[in-house]
């Protein structure tokens, strides 16, 4: 009986965290940490972003779609949710320096794009790949990571 409830709530958390809101709510918490509005769900970015998840189901591969749209992608196994995406991408917070508006270390666009305060409408997708992999990807309208430009 535990085995079967154990799986049952795998099952649940694996459906757990990858609710539009889910999305929006954690994009937002690190929005609010800057200063920055929030971002809302839109159904046309999420269309265009269910649309390339799609596409990645043979493989998981991380390459990005160059559509019109900002965008993070990121993998991940098992139980890896939408909510642990974003905080994934937020967790580069530390290599981004505001002051010179630089990436300063390692990577930091994903966080930038997360914060940016231009981007104000967010659609995101979660497939699960034949590899057994989860690719997740969140794009943005409008885009973020401009050149020359801060985030907030």
């Amino acid at each position: 009986m535990f085995v079967f409830i154990t799986l049952i709530l795998h099952a649940f958390n694996s459906f757990a965290q990858n609710s539009p809101q889910d999305y929006v709510d954690a994009h937002n918490a690190a929005r609010a940490q800057v200063g920055v509005g929030p971002v809302r769900w839109n159904e046309t970015v999420a269309a265009y972003a269910r649309r390339y998840a799609s596409t990645r189901i043979d493989n998981c591969e991380l390459e990005h779609s160059m559509g019109p749209y900002g965008e993070n992608i990121a993998e991940g196994y098992q139980v890896f949710s939408g909510k642990d995406a974003v905080n994934f991408w937020v967790s580069e917070r530390p290599n981004y320096d505001h002051k010179s508006n630089s990436c300063v270390g390692d990577e930091c666009l994903h966080y930038t794009q997360v914060v940016w305060r231009d981007s104000v409408h967010v659609g995101c997708a979660r497939v699960k790949c034949k590899n057994g992999w989860l690719f997740i990807t969140c794009n943005y309208d409008p885009p973020g990571n401009i050149v020359g430009q801060s985030p907030y």
